[in-house]
Parts: structure tokens; sequence; C-alpha cells
């Protein structure tokens, strides 16, 4: 039987694969999660990369994390509450600023769009997203531990 691998062992193959940085996050958790999107569905993900579009914004595996746990407790009617969702974004978005000093692509990783340094920092931070993203989901009660 094969060893399960960890979520940034698991990121680190959808980045090499080809993904951008929001797409690893969102396929590497749907896979894991059995979650319910097409492959259609998943190209919602690729504008983000580059924080937005190589803007530089907000760093694209954190909307990508945001992505999963909205996916576990977004809404699917305006008379649901959206605070679950709002309350693990913003604890989320904490626990990534806290992790790595701040959320911005463009301060994260300063580096030319494409360069190699670019690449290779992108996927580190990518995988330790993924890592904290499990660690978050196993915290909050939103998944259930593997065995």
């Amino acid at each position: 039987m094969e060893e399960r691998k960890n979520a940034g062992e698991r990121a680190v193959i959808k980045y090499k694969e080809g993904y951008n940085c929001a797409e690893t996050i969102l396929r590497a958790f749907r896979d894991e999660l059995k979650l319910d999107l097409s492959d259609d569905s998943m190209k919602i993900a690729t504008g983000f990369g580059g924080g937005l579009g190589q803007a530089g914004c907000m760093c694209g595996a954190l909307t990508g994390a945001v992505m999963v746990l909205s996916l576990l407790q977004g809404r699917t009617s305006s008379a649901v509450s959206r605070d679950p969702a709002y309350n693990s974004a913003r604890d989320f978005h904490q626990a990534f600023s806290d992790a790595f000093g701040a959320s911005c692509c463009r301060v994260l990783n300063p580096h030319e769009f494409g360069a190699l340094e670019q690449r290779k920092n992108c996927l580190k931070i990518t995988a330790r997203t993924a890592d904290l993203l499990e660690q978050f989901l196993h915290d909050k009660g939103l998944v259930l531990q593997q065995p």
C-alpha cells in the first residue's frame, strides 16, 4: 500500500504538473477531500495565481486555501449565515500572515514572475500553505482525521 502524502507533498506534485499556486491548492484539496468539483469548475482558480493575475496582490496559495474553506463552509442561500466562512477565512489569513510575515505575493516573493527563483520560492510557499491548511482544517474539525 502506498504511503499517504501530506498536503505539502500533494501540492508539490500539482505545482510541478504546471498548475499555479491557487490552482495547486484547490486541486490538491479537491482530490484529498473528494470535493465535488469538475475539472471545468477548477478553472475558477486560474486568475488568482501570481497574486491576482501576476498583479502581486493577495497570495494565490492563500486565495486557493480560502476557496477550499468556502467550499466546506460557504452558503448556498442568502438565508444561511456567512459567518462560519468569514470567520475561517479571517482566521486562516491570520495564520498565514503569522507564518509568512505577509499575505501579499510581491512581498512574499519579490522575484520576477517566471524566473527560476520566483518559481522555487512560490513552490515552497504553496507547499507550506497546503500544510498550514491541512492543520487548520483538522484543528477546526472541518475534516475527519485520516488513519
